[in-house]
């Protein structure tokens, strides 16, 4: 089965946001990734929802939106009101992630979860009934262009075996170092979806880079 690829607007350029946007319409990726930074939870900042509801407008794509902040319930309806397909909340930012994925669900999106490096799979054995996806971080979280971390594809068969014995239907997403050659690495190793910035912005043509990822 293909994987679902969901190309990251932080690695687009700002000045031309809606042409970039564009090119993702015209392209095979089925999500639109946004990655939302509050400069507490990560060192950058990012996007605002008054640009997030300018890029809510330009693409009928399902908006794959990962929250890289503090306190992410604070925002679940603004998240709810860019028409999101799918939230998603960082484990290390929730104290109460049980409830904040009842009541992302509640709000009428798809509750999705994101483990940082340096944090094991095995924490999500409790919520894993309960999500929608699991996002591995394969870099860092709060820069583009970082390294692809390579026991991160270790993560994946090991999610991917918990995912089965807990009989869920979780999705397996991974974002950081996306490329080729790491992207296809991932995929056999189980991920389901392939969230990809510089690979796909910064190559000649975006669109056929988006279909050679697809065809891994």
């Amino acid at each position: 089965m293909k994987p679902i690829i969901s190309p990251s607007i932080l690695s687009a350029d700002f000045g031309y946001l809606a042409r970039d946007i564009e090119m993702i319409n015209r392209s095979e990726a089925e999500w639109v990734h946004i990655d939302i930074m509050d400069g507490v939870f990560v060192p950058n900042i990012s996007f605002g929802f008054p640009v997030l509801k300018y890029v809510a407008k330009l693409t009928d794509k399902p908006l794959d939106v990962h929250l890289m902040i503090v306190n992410p319930e604070k925002f679940i309806p603004e998240v709810k009101a860019l028409g999101a397909h799918t939230m998603n909340v960082h484990y290390e930012a929730c104290t109460h992630l049980h409830r904040v994925i009842q009541q992302i669900k509640e709000a009428g999106m798809q509750p999705a979860v994101t483990i940082n490096p340096a944090t094991p799979v095995a924490l999500l054995q409790d919520i894993i009934q309960d999500v929608y996806m699991v996002l591995i971080m394969s870099v860092n979280p709060g820069f583009g262009g970082q390294k692809f971390i390579e026991h991160s594809v270790e993560k994946v068969r090991e999610l991917r075996a918990l995912i089965e014995r807990a009989g869920s239907k979780a999705l397996i997403e991974v974002d950081g170092g996306v490329n080729l050659e790491t992207g296809a690495r991932l995929v056999e190793a189980g991920a389901d979806v392939l969230v990809a910035g510089n690979a796909v912005f910064g190559a000649p043509d975006p669109e056929e880079m988006i279909r050679q990822l697809h065809k891994l």
